[in-house]
């Protein structure tokens, strides 16, 4: 039996055992040039050329060349795009599902909960000023009065406490409401796409958009890259928000004009932002961002990076789950899960691995 192809489009330098095991599997291991940490590899034409008969694809991110639909169709054998991601929108999901490819990806708990737990610090460090503070002191200064920070959670004494938005309140958006519940904070949250009752669960009151933008003093953005969602807080939406508010995205770059962003910040509509992830990566040494000061915490798209997490554990599903495709079998993370009938056809039951491989 020839040893099935797997191309690693964006390979990830703690994932060679992923690697030891597609191979001890009877696989042949092909790699492309890119990485999380430099997300620009091959071009079109090169990665056509790798994905050539492969039998499945996996990777990380890649923002050079997304797996688009000539790079899916440079194989009539390929069962599997894995990622080892929660995000697939480097890959052309439309065309995968058109031509009976199954899109898998790794919503993790390391993942999701380090983006949580990220979003929480950069919350904190922008309204209790901690950066401002530390470099105050490392000046010779003393209590400034002007940085103090802003008290989170309702009181007993009257204080209301802030209102956090969230918009989109899944995995990443539910844990942060979570993790915000014992501050007490009032938290609103939109979201047209999960059941009614993960609103009460996580104590937030559902808003639609323009209300959740115009009551909250922190907005904080979690969503999948879609259509839909591309660009969806721009000009009008900081517009809506109080010059007070503080705004976060540890969701997708593309999900927020970035220029109109830094207007918002540079004419003082919003007070600050706390950003890790940018329209383009890695994020270009003339941006505007970079001169925004402490109005901005910028961060390289790491907020998921953790000791014990980061990818390697998506990366471990993503290898699972090409085992999975390549034994005629469906994985238990398929992304597109409308091609599952048109993949059984194709592909059910069809082993490209020895049962000993197996």
């Amino acid at each position: 039996m020839t040893a099935p192809k797997i191309f690693v489009f964006s390979p990830n330098e703690r994932a060679s055992e992923c690697h030891q095991k597609l191979e001890d599997a009877g696989c042949r291991v092909v790699l492309g040039s890119a990485s999380w940490h430099t997300p620009h590899g091959d071009n079109e034409d090169e990665m056509c050329r790798l994905a050539e008969a492969s039998a499945a694809l996996m990777g990380s991110s890649i923002r050079s060349s997304p797996i688009s639909r000539r790079i899916l169709e440079s194989s009539d054998s390929l069962r599997i795009v894995a990622k080892y991601t929660v995000g697939i929108d480097d890959v052309d999901v439309d065309a995968a599902t058109e031509l009976g490819i199954m899109v898998t990806h790794a919503p993790t708990e390391a993942n999701c909960g380090g983006v949580a737990e990220g979003t929480i610090a950069m919350i904190l460090a922008i309204l209790k000023k901690t950066r401002e503070k530390d470099e105050e002191m490392k000046k010779r200064k003393w209590r400034d009065l002007a940085l103090q920070g802003t008290y989170l959670g309702a009181r007993k004494d009257g204080y209301p406490g802030i209102t956090v938005g969230i918009i989109g309140l899944g995995r990443i958006g539910g844990r942060v409401a979570e993790l915000l519940a014992p501050w007490g904070v009032r938290i609103l949250a939109t979201d047209p796409y999960i059941d009614k009752g993960e609103f009460a669960r996580h104590r937030a009151e559902e808003v639609d958009l323009p209300t959740l933008l115009g009551k909250s003093d922190v907005v904080s953005l979690h969503v999948i890259l879609t259509r839909e969602t591309r660009r969806m807080i721009g000009a009008a939406e900081f517009g809506m928000m109080k010059p007070t508010a503080v705004f976060i995205n540890t969701s997708r770059g593309p999900t927020v004009d970035e220029a109109a962003l830094v207007e918002a910040l540079a004419e003082d509509g919003i007070a600050a932002a706390a950003i890790d992830v940018f329209e383009d990566e890695p994020l270009a040494t003339d941006s505007p961002l970079l001169a925004l000061g402490n109005k901005v915490l910028l961060s390289p798209h790491m907020v998921s990076s953790n000791l014990g997490s980061g990818l390697h554990p998506g990366a471990l599903w993503a290898t699972r789950s090409v085992l999975t495709a390549l034994g005629g079998e469906v994985p238990d993370n398929v992304y597109n899960k409308e091609v599952i009938g048109r993949w059984d056809e194709r592909f059910g039951g069809q082993k490209l691995l020895t049962a000993a491989a197996e």
